[in-house]
């Protein structure tokens, strides 16, 4: 007997409108029962206000019964062609609600719905003007005393901040708050970006001298404006700090280098922020309805105090503020850390006839570039994937379609292929003492990074200095004392250093509100980033999403952004609907608010 096979466009087919007919009676039970009873609803947005994972049947009945009548879906109908492998049908749809237009993702495994993911792409009335609806630009005709676009742009300009207040305030003028100015720009809403450093990009500039981008061009495109063609696989530094900077310019946002923000309260009689920064040495309060905390994914550098490092005669700091190898020819360099900074930090060292010592004092996921370009991004994020009709915008949504619970199911395969791809490499590194690991459950880098956002390097060429000894290794030790000229470990030995780098990472991004709010305020958040998988530096209870990343927190009118320049790139759009609404007026009722379980 052989399988009848899968007439996929008719099963999607048949689902939606099933799907879209008891959404529309308001028939939730069966609704329900389209589902698999564990399966899985990622919503960004559109029907939560929130960004939520419903897990399970009685999940998806609680949120239905909460919001459906609000959300009045309509207007289901599949996108493109649907497909079937391995049992599972995928399917692309749009549909409507009340307010705004979405885009969907449905995956069915023998007739019901696996995952689920439904986005909001715009607002009803608030649409970007884009395509059809753009301006004009030029006004034909004849008006006396009319102002050019320069001279327009000039007056907003100079009155944003002064006489004018902006709605959203972003603090952090990297890659997360220049894709998220970007999306607001077009959304028309009054922003205004607030940078400590001189120039848009110096976040990237002032970084080691051999820094460049460890993921793919295809998978670091900003907004609206895709790299060229021509742009580098892995761009360097520099390269990335001149971009942003010319994007910042492009897409005339509103961005003041050289300030600093120095202190922020919550007016609850006029429900604003009050917050003082300092520009051109002279303090400004400004007063945003929004207040979003843009620096990337982590806070405060991790800087470990070890007895005697302030009697060091040598040079010492954190790895973010590590200047580069050119002094360091010949030297002894000792770099605390086994991670990506602490491993390109090592490799440019050596290039530069420095003797360096790498510290390991816990095991490390080694991913070689190549095979995680191939074997983890390649389907989505690579010139074979445009090639096969999957640009990053696709690419984008799939990768957010699969729920996090499971997401780790899909990456398992990839590293048991990668061990056995590289298995020469580990052996060899595990030979000069390396400690390795694949994650708890061997689902390797990108969970690793959504846990804990540490634990790993993308190997471009340390890994090999490593393994035949270019770079010395000391592994499962710590430092336990810095003298003088060398450094105490736990074992007992003493290594001579000229140099002393302290690549240990970050702390939680709510440290920052510690300092600029209260510790309050930072501690009523609680913890960012992380999914409570109860792995390592990832405590649980299980939350689902990322912890206060891109959406609602349990401080009104304060929220984060942050990422990769995937992350950035993708999840703006979301953060900024969510702005744009509240600027608008539309009614936002948050769906399970997520609660804070964990304070730094």
């Amino acid at each position: 007997m052989t399988e009848t096979p899968i007439d996929p466009t008719r099963a999607a087919t048949e689902w939606l409108n099933a799907f879209a007919g008891a959404l529309a009676a308001r028939d939730i039970d069966t609704a329900v029962r389209l589902f698999e009873a564990d399966g899985y609803w990622r919503d960004l947005v559109a029907f939560t206000w929130n960004i939520r994972t419903q897990e399970g049947a009685e999940a998806i009945r609680a949120m239905l019964s909460a919001r459906l009548a609000d959300t009045a879906p309509t207007g289901f109908a599949i996108e493109g062609e649907p497909s079937a492998a391995d049992g599972v049908v995928d399917a692309w749809f749009s549909f409507e609600t009340r307010v705004a237009r979405g885009r969907g993702h449905l995956r069915l495994r023998n007739g019901r719905a696996w995952t689920l993911l439904t986005t909001m792409t715009e607002l009803k009335g608030f649409e970007e003007k884009k395509g059809d609806r753009r301006i004009k630009g030029a006004e034909h005709g004849v008006q006396r005393g009319r102002k050019n676009w320069l001279e327009r742009r000039r007056e907003e300009e100079e009155a944003l901040g002064h006489s004018e207040q902006p709605e959203v305030l972003i603090i952090g003028g990297g890659q997360g708050g220049i894709a998220l100015g970007a999306r607001l720009r077009r959304l028309g809403v009054p922003t205004l970006i607030v940078e400590r450093n001189a120039k848009a990009g110096d976040s990237w500039r002032k970084r080691y001298k051999s820094l460049c981008l460890h993921d793919p061009v295809w998978y670091d495109h900003l907004p609206y404006m895709p790299f060229p063609d021509d742009w580098p696989v892995f761009a360097p530094k520099d390269k990335i700090g001149d971009w942003l900077e010319m994007y910042t310019r492009i897409m005339e946002l509103n961005y003041w280098s050289s300030t600093t923000a120095k202190k922020a309260r919550f007016d609850e009689a006029k429900q604003e922020w009050e917050v003082t920064v300092e520009r051109e040495g002279r303090e400004i309060v400004l007063r945003p309805k929004q207040l979003v905390f843009a620096l990337g994914v982590s806070g405060y550098p991790n800087t470990p105090q070890i007895a005697g490092a302030e009697n060091f005669q040598g040079d010492q700091h954190h790895s973010s503020q590590h200047p580069g190898p050119e002094a360091y020819a010949g030297k002894k360099c000792v770099v605390l850390g086994s991670n990506n900074s602490a491993h390109d930090i090592c490799a440019a060292l050596w290039e530069h006839g420095a003797d360096v010592t790498m510290i390991q004092r816990s095991s490390t996921h080694i991913a070689p570039s190549n095979s995680l370009m191939e074997l983890a991004l390649g389907g989505l994020y690579s010139e074979q994937a445009v090639k096969n009709g999957i640009d990053h915008h696709r690419a984008d949504l799939i990768f957010a379609s699969v729920p996090y619970r499971i997401m780790h199911t899909f990456h398992i395969p990839v590293y048991e292929e990668m061990k056995r791809r590289d298995a020469e490499l580990y052996s060899r590194l595990e030979k000069a003492g390396f400690l390795l690991d694949f994650g708890v459950d061997g689902s390797g880098l990108f969970m690793k990074y959504l846990r804990r956002g540490s634990g790993y390097y993308i190997d471009v060429g340390a890994s090999e200095l490593v393994a035949n000894g270019s770079i010395k290794l000391k592994s499962g030790v710590n430092i336990e004392r810095v003298n003088e000229r060398s450094v105490t470990l736990t074992d007992g030995t003493e290594l001579p250093a000229d140099l002393l780098v302290y690549a240990t990472g970050y702390g939680s991004m709510n440290g920052w509100l510690a300092d600029l709010i209260s510790p309050e305020i930072a501690d009523k958040v609680g913890k960012c980033w992380g999914l409570g998988s109860d792995t390592p530096k990832d405590p649980g209870p299980w939350e689902g999403e990322l912890r206060n990343m891109w959406k609602p927190t349990q401080v009104p009118q304060l929220w984060f952004h942050g990422g990769n320049l995937h992350q950035s790139r993708h999840y703006s759009q979301f953060l900024a609907l969510q702005l744009k609404a509240r600027m608008e007026g539309i009614d936002t009722p948050v769906y399970e608010l997520a609660p804070s379980h964990h304070r730094r």
